[in-house]
């Protein structure tokens, strides 16, 4: 079972929270020292005050957990080798990326407008690109509940192809907190049996059920779990890692 904290990137989302690089790098420590498997520390093509942070965290030796940045797949009909939010990825110089698609086809046709086929394109070459510099790759399939309800097939396509790239994971996130357990766990089981790639649950809070959905994931196969202290995040906040981990 793997633990993956977010409180550093989804929990700086929380209203009334604004780290500063060195805060941040005491929680890295602190996350490092109770042994959290895998550190989301920011996204490094967002902001200044995230590149800085991983300027400064290549100073740390972390003895357990790997620090990981986080950022989206290239944008549309934009070669992989020319998008910065991509270069700024690598060179954070963490061991680990989390790369987010788009899993929901109305996010692909109506959100960043693009068509399904090049959305399955950003995702391959992302991850493949991203495997070639030898990062492990955690593919976190934004939006994913709502996506899988509203077309199967095609939210399916999205992670078979991640799968194909060579991503490492294939993460399920409730990204709008509105699934109900009973749904998580049913869906959670059918994908635990498509694929050999180990799979990772990531809930929000908005109806009060992201611990569940976390819990009753993991009881249907799910190996790694992500969230944050104290549910720190957006809107109502995500899984309560504090809750989850003596669960």
């Amino acid at each position: 079972m793997y633990i993956y904290d977010s409180t550093l990137r989804d929990g700086t989302q929380c209203e009334g929270i604004s780290f500063t690089v060195l805060d941040k790098i005491k929680i890295a420590k602190k996350l490092d020292r109770l042994g959290v498997d895998y550190i989301e520390a920011g996204n490094p093509g967002s902001n200044p005050k995230d590149l800085e942070f991983f300027k400064e965290a290549k100073k740390v030796c972390f003895k357990h957990a790997k620090l990981t940045a986080f950022g989206s797949t290239r944008r549309a009909n934009v070669p992989v080798l020319e998008d910065k939010n991509i270069q700024a990825l690598l060179d954070a110089e963490t061991p680990a990326v989390a790369i987010f698609g788009k899993i929901w086809d109305f996010h692909v046709t109506d959100i960043i407008r693009t068509t399904l086929g090049e959305n399955l394109h950003m995702i391959y070459d992302t991850v493949e690109y991203m495997k070639s510099k030898d990062k492990e790759v955690i593919f976190d399939a934004e939006h994913f509940f709502d996506g899988y309800e509203a077309n199967k097939e095609y939210a399916l396509k999205v992670l078979k192809t991640a799968v194909e790239a060579g991503t490492d994971w294939l993460v399920l996130c409730d990204t709008n907190g509105g699934t109900f357990p009973s749904e998580i766990g049913g869906t959670v089981s059918y994908i635990s049996s498509l694929f050999d790639v180990p799979i990772g649950i990531h809930c929000h809070n908005d109806c009060d059920m992201a611990v569940a959905n976390s819990i009753i994931a993991v009881e249907n196969g799910a190996v790694q779990v992500q969230g944050t202290f104290n549910g720190y995040g957006e809107r109502c906040g995500n899984a309560n890692l504090t809750t989850i981990i003596p669960n």
